[in-house]
Parts: C-alpha cells; sequence; structure tokens
C-alpha cells in the first residue's frame, strides 16, 4: 500500500505520532545526544584540519585525531580558565557590588521622589530588600555555580569520546549515510552529504567569527563606558549571541545591571543603547557577510526552535537548535519533494537581488556570502 495514498487525516496523524515519538525519544536521550550533536558540529570544523594532517604529512588517523583533540582540549581549558578567573574575582566583589549598587539605588529613589513628587518609598524599599538578599546569596551561587559545573563533567567527558569517535570513523559513517539508502537515490544522497558537510564547516566558522567580533566590539564599548568586568561581559555577550534575539537580550540585561550598580544610570542607559548598536550592526553586517543567506533561518523559526530547545534540552537545547535547523533546512532543500519546506525555514529569497559589497582596502573587499 502507498503510503501517499492513504488518506489525508490518517497521514497526518501519523506525521503527528512521529513527530511527538521522535521529540521524546530526544527528550529521553539528552545527555547522550546533545554532546554527541555538539562533536559533530566540532568535528566538522575541525575535519579539515585532521585532512590537511593525513594527506599533507602523512600522519596516521589516530595520530590527526589526537592532534585535533588536543588542539580543541587547548582552547577548551583556555576559555574555562578565563571563566573561572573573571568568575572568581566577580564572586569576591559582590560585597563591594551590594553597597555600590544600594548608593546608586537609593540617590535613584531620591531622584524619583523629588521629579515626580510620588511616595513610592515603601515600593523601592521592599525591591531593595529582595535584591540585597539576590545579591547577598553568594552560597546560593556558589552552590548554583558547583551544580552547572558538575553536570558539564559529565557533558565534557562525553563531547570529548564522541568527538574522538567522529573524526577517527568518520568513513565508516559516510559509508553508512550513503549506503542506507537505494542505489538510484545513491547521487543525491552523496550530494546532500557533501552539502552538508561543507555548509555546516562554513556555518560554524561563521559563528566563531560573529562570536569574536561581538565580543570585541562588546568589550570595547564597555571599556569605553568603564563598565567593570569589561572583558568578561563582552565575552558573555559574544557567547550568548548564538542565541538569537534572547541571548543578546540576556547580556543586556546582565550588562546594564553591573552598569548600573558600579556606575550611574546614565552608564546603564548608554550600554543598553550601545547593545542595541551592536544587535544592528550585527543583524546587518555581520551575519550577512560572515554566515550567509543559504543557513540563515528566519526569525519565527529561530524563535520556534528556541522554545522547542530549551523544552526538550535546556540551555544546550537553546545554543544547539539554530544549527541543528540550519541542517535541517540544507537536507530539506536537496531531496525531493521537502525544498517547500527548507525555503520555508529560511529567509525570504528576492530574485536578482545584488550582493553588498565594502571596499576596506585595494586588496581587500567584503562581499555579501550566499
Amino acid at each position: 500500500m502507498n503510503f501517499f495514498r492513504l488518506p489525508f487525516l490518517l497521514k497526518l496523524s501519523l506525521a503527528v505520532i512521529s513527530i511527538i515519538g521522535i521529540g521524546y525519544i530526544i527528550k529521553l536521550g539528552q545527555s547522550i545526544l546533545a554532546p554527541f550533536f555538539l562533536a559533530f558540529l566540532m568535528a566538522m570544523l575541525f575535519l579539515p584540519f585532521a585532512t590537511f594532517l593525513e594527506k599533507k604529512l602523512r600522519l596516521p588517523r589516530s595520530f590527526s585525531t589526537l592532534l585535533s583533540v588536543s588542539v580543541l582540549l587547548v582552547g577548551l581549558s583556555g576559555l574555562i580558565y578565563f571563566f573561572s578567573s573573571q568568575i572568581s574575582g566577580f564572586t569576591q566583589d559582590i560585597p563591594q557590588l551590594t553597597r555600590q549598587f544600594n548608593t546608586v539605588f537609593e540617590n535613584l529613589q531620591q531622584w524619583v521622589s523629588k521629579t515626580f513628587n510620588v511616595k513610592i518609598k515603601e515600593q523601592f524599599e521592599y525591591l531593595n530588600q529582595g535584591l540585597n538578599k539576590l545579591l547577598s546569596s553568594t552560597g546560593l551561587i556558589l552552590g548554583f555555580t558547583f551544580g552547572i559545573f558538575s553536570s558539564g563533567l559529565g557533558f565534557l567527558a562525553f563531547f570529548i569520546l564522541f568527538f574522538i569517535f567522529i573524526l577517527n570513523y568518520r568513513r565508516i559513517l559516510n559509508r553508512f549515510i550513503i549506503n542506507v539508502f537505494n542505489e538510484k537515490h545513491k547521487e543525491n544522497v552523496v550530494a546532500a552529504v557533501s552539502e552538508v558537510r561543507v555548509m555546516t564547516k562554513r556555518y560554524i566558522i561563521g559563528l566563531f567569527i560573529q562570536i569574536v567580533i561581538v565580543s570585541t566590539l562588546t568589550t570595547i564599548l564597555l571599556s569605553v563606558l568603564s563598565v567593570k568586568y569589561a572583558i568578561l561581559l563582552g565575552v558573555l555577550t559574544g557567547l550568548l549571541n548564538v542565541i538569537p534575539y534572547i541571548g543578546i537580550c540576556i547580556s543586556l540585561l546582565i550588562s546594564c545591571f553591573i552598569a548600573f550598580a558600579t556606575g550611574t544610570v546614565s552608564d546603564c542607559i548608554y550600554t543598553a543603547i550601545g547593545y542595541i548598536i551592536i544587535h544592528a550592526i550585527d543583524g546587518n553586517i555581520i551575519l550577512p557577510f560572515v554566515v550567509g543567506s543559504k543557513v540563515k533561518i528566519n526569525a519565527l523559526f529561530s524563535f520556534i526552535g528556541i522554545i522547542i530547545g530549551e523544552h526538550l534540552w535546556g540551555i544546550s537545547g537553546m545554543l544547539l537548535c539554530i544549527p541543528a535547523i540550519a541542517i535541517i533546512k540544507i537536507v530539506f532543500e536537496r531531496v525531493e519533494g521537502l525544498q517547500p519546506w527548507g525555503r520555508l525555514l529560511g529567509e525570504d529569497q528576492i530574485p536578482d537581488k545584488k550582493k553588498r559589497k565594502y571596499k576596506i582596502s585595494k586588496n581587500i573587499t567584503l562581499e555579501e556570502m550566499d
């Protein structure tokens, strides 16, 4: 019996049941699937490096994998050391931040009372007490940090193991994906696998460049405004920016809070304005020229993906949902009958639209990517 000849309601029911079943499996296998998918993304990023070691330097597959893992661990160790040292200093400064925040908050109370002549002292005091409890709960913050750290160790261990296995056995995995389909579809499958590999690598590299640029711009902004922990907040903003829309809002709130606690209300306002400008630069210049439109997901499905990712995998789901949707989009665009779904996930393509170009110097010209 041909599936496509089934009644529409029956096909719809089967599709819904399949989606629910797949979602349940994904939710159930979070501790394995989340590090596996992240390892897959990083393996695609390190694939050119491993291939270079094997073809140009004639190193065995195991050696190239070992060197790739070593480079990855050095980068992760540097990132962990940076955040550990910065968070340690931030934790020690919590009492001072509390006192500074109280002083600024009291000045704000007096300004509001004089300017608007509104008796809201009781409400401000209640809010002030709540913020004091939040800032003074060092034990709670440390406990939360320890919980994240302990659960992150298991995630990291699985991630490293999967990374090694995927790089070391990538030829077997690639052959399996190709051979599992019917022979008549082999050419399309090979083309789809190749495109997924290339586009995934380009997408991940684009994200890293985006993180570096946004982190640099944010650090410069906060340094000019003399906001404390400018480097920490800048790097945190770059990493959270991977989560579309929500990430920049979270980092903006954190930075405004620190600016308000360590400076004045005007510092907080300038920080917010600077973040809005950086977000506009990111959306209109960095993304089109670094990531490109072929793997760009439209705002609707980005937001839906973030919600579903958070529900299934928590924070890791929010970070990994956009690359997952980008890969799904690439696959849909290569499979006959699923092209409309791939176009639905992407941005609206304007026919014969000219690519934007910016000439940086005589030999360097930036061109908008596909």
